[in-house]
């Protein structure tokens, strides 16, 4: 039988979710209702965090991957002692409120990513589970378990069905990540109603041929067995834990529970009453928090503030006793690690034909040789990207201390496990795939863009020069489609020089994430990079006279197109000026004056070339300008015919000047 005040805690977390939701006329009062008994077990007798300093690097890690149901998180961060008012509660999916519709990252302290996107909470979590092993294996000692955390999850029927799951879970139960517990809010509802209209699978036997440990729970109001299930998981070290808990969607809900209608609407004002009498709560208060839970929310702060005294007492005498260890610690989780490695000009050591993709795994190496905190790899295309960090060993569940990481053919978990790994904290992170597969990781990075995290996307194969593998793999949307990501900074260098200068930028951009976007086939190294190669537009080759006649501009392999184009120019006594736009996204946050000088308004005959969709470009050549990009599909041919069937080249780029001018 469950202790009296550890239900009245459970039914504190349901109401002030109910009430807030019904003030708001707006939201999802099931999953509060139903999960609230393992929310409060696993916060009130399992988690470790401190609520005066939520960044605690040692505290665990609680991820609501169903975040519709954020009203069951902010409760808890209410009465942990968080900084979320009750009054932010009282004004929930309002204007100004930490309380938004779904958990956002950076908007309240205790949030540990943005969640809603259902599969995108467990698979981060599969990253943040990683980066703790990894931390583990590199920091801790004999005697001193420096890093020693646990990543909770709650996820739902919904979070199961999403494909992402199953490939990020797939991944967890392969690396033996025995830290990563996910307690699996089994309500059987939908928003369309029983999940047997389409979800029928046995979850158990699924998760077990993944090699994770599965545990079930019978009653889901159950808190010992809840708790002991908990202690179960936390036992194995070897295996990530599923603990099955059966609940009931909008428990306590006489009208509503165990129905898709309480899933996503407000109870209601009438059913409000009907639910608080059944559950013996006081029918006649709104945002009701009972003193003696109150006081039992304080006994659990204070708990909190003690676990980090003594990891705070480990790390004075860790710092004594391991001085270098505790340096690199404090580079790592401070971000110093990063500073200055702009200053080594070996980065920039290149001459020859190169593939900016081959100019990229030189760069990257390089880098990683600095930048001892990064990690990263590819879905199975490490080969083919250059993302292979040589001699720094790859992470697996016997070498927990690799830095190369095995996705297997896992793009959209990649992506979001990226997200885990760099929202953990102490580490930067890498993934790498095909230009044309950022599709299957587009809503990881959104996630990543809104959350402000600095992840690193390498994308190669960038363009309809793949060639003989024809339309499926050659990218034509992509770049468009990733420019428009709010946040999101692209780059597509010209040559190993600007690879160079894409990956410092990368690495460098700590408020978000960078994609880079690089070739197969070969390119001419530039001599020398003008300082203004770091802008994210420059001009690369200026014309003779004061403003030139045209204004070429391009980005990546269709730089050196332009440049052969402008001396063609030349010779028909055209004075070109070449202006490389390796980044939108640095460009534009440039100066006016900065942005005047590299195009001036009064020089109108502009021509922009790229690979790719048109789309954008107009926002450069102006009204008076033209784009040759490419808006249908590519063919199957090799790929310097593919390029020259689509107008790709010197000849094409020369007749639309001269049809400008005339």
């Amino acid at each position: 039988m469950n202790n009296a005040i550890e239900n009245k805690c459970v039914n504190t977390i349901r109401f002030l979710s109910v009430d807030a939701i019904e003030k708001a006329k707006s939201g999802h009062p099931g999953l509060p209702m139903g999960a609230a008994p393992m929310a409060y077990t696993v916060w009130a007798k399992h988690m470790k965090f401190n609520c005066d300093n939520p960044d605690w690097a040692n505290r665990d890690r609680f991820v609501l991957s169903g975040g519709h149901g954020s009203m069951l998180l902010y409760s808890l961060l209410h009465l942990c002692g968080f900084d979320m008012t009750l009054e932010d509660i009282k004004n929930f999916r309002q204007w100004g409120s930490k309380a938004a519709g779904h958990p956002e990252y950076g908007e309240a302290e205790g949030i540990e990513m943005t969640t809603g996107p259902l599969g995108q909470g467990l698979s981060t979590a599969v990253g943040m589970a990683i980066a703790e092993q990894f931390l583990a294996e590199n920091f801790n000692r004999p005697g001193y378990r420096l890093v020693d955390h646990y990543t909770y999850v709650i996820a739902g029927d919904g979070d199961m069905m999403e494909g992402i799951t199953s490939e990020a879970s797939s991944i967890a139960g392969h690396l033996k990540l025995g830290k990563l517990i996910c307690l699996y809010d089994d309500n059987e509802i939908s928003i369309e109603g029983s999940t047997d209209i389409a979800f029928t699978e046995d979850v158990a036997k699924r998760y077990e041929a993944y090699g994770w440990q599965v545990i079930k729970v019978k009653d889901g109001n159950d808190i010992n067995a809840i708790d002991d299930a908990i202690s179960q998981a936390k036992e194995e070290e070897d295996k990530p834990s599923l603990i099955i808990v059966p609940t009931i969607i909008g428990y306590g809900s006489p009208a509503k529970q165990g129905t898709a209608d309480v899933h996503g609407a407000p109870l209601g004002k009438d059913e409000v009453i009907n639910a608080k009498r059944n559950l013996g709560w006081p029918e006649d208060k709104e945002f009701y928090i009972p003193d003696d839970v109150k006081e039992h929310f304080e006994d659990i702060k204070q708990r909190g503030k003690k676990l980090e005294q003594q990891w705070n007492d480990l790390w004075q005498r860790y710092q004594k006793e391991y001085p270098e260890l505790a340096d690199k610690w404090n580079k790592w989780f401070t971000g110093e690690i990063i500073q200055g490695i702009e200053n080594d000009p070996s980065l920039w050591d290149f001459d020859g034909d190169m593939a900016t993709r081959k100019s990229s795994g030189i760069v990257l190496n390089k880098i990683a040789d600095k930048v001892t905190n990064l990690i990263g790899g590819s879905a199975d295309l490490a080969p083919s990207n250059n993302t292979n960090m040589k001699d720094k060993g790859d992470f697996t569940p016997e070498t927990r201390t690799g830095r190369n990481l095995h996705f297997g053919v896992r793009e959209h978990a990649m992506g979001s496990i990226i997200n885990g790994i760099t929202l953990h904290g102490g580490l930067r992170a890498f993934g790498a795939t095909f230009l044309v597969f950022a599709d299957y990781m587009r809503p990881a990075i959104r996630l990543a863009a809104l959350m402000k995290q600095p992840a690193i996307y390498v994308f190669t194969h960038d363009s309809i020069a793949v060639g003989e593998d024809g339309p499926t793999h050659q990218p034509i949307e992509h770049l468009a489609s990733l420019r428009v990501i709010p946040g999101l900074t692209v780059i597509r260098p010209c040559d190993a020089k600007e690879t160079a200068d894409a990956w410092v930028a990368a690495i460098k951009n700590t408020e978000g994430p960078t994609a880079l976007i690089l070739t197969r086939q070969g390119l001419p190294t530039i001599d020398k990079l003008p300082e203004d190669s770091i802008k994210g537009g420059y001009i690369l080759k200026d014309s003779e006279k004061d403003m030139p006649d045209v204004i070429l501009m391009a980005s990546g392999s269709e730089v050196s197109l332009v440049m052969n184009a402008s001396q063609q120019l030349k010779d028909k006594g055209i004075d070109a000026r070449v202006v490389s736009m390796p980044s939108w996204e640095i460009f534009d946050k440039q100066s006016e004056e900065y942005k005047n000088k590299v195009l001036p308004d009064n020089v109108k005959t502009r021509v922009a070339v790229e690979a790719g969709s048109t789309m954008g470009w107009h926002k450069y050549v102006g009204d008076q300008g033209v784009v040759i990009g490419i808006d249908r599909f590519g063919a199957s041919a090799p790929g310097d015919v593919v390029m020259e069937k689509f107008g790709f080249t010197v000849e094409n780029v020369v007749k639309n000047v001269m049809d400008l001018i005339k």
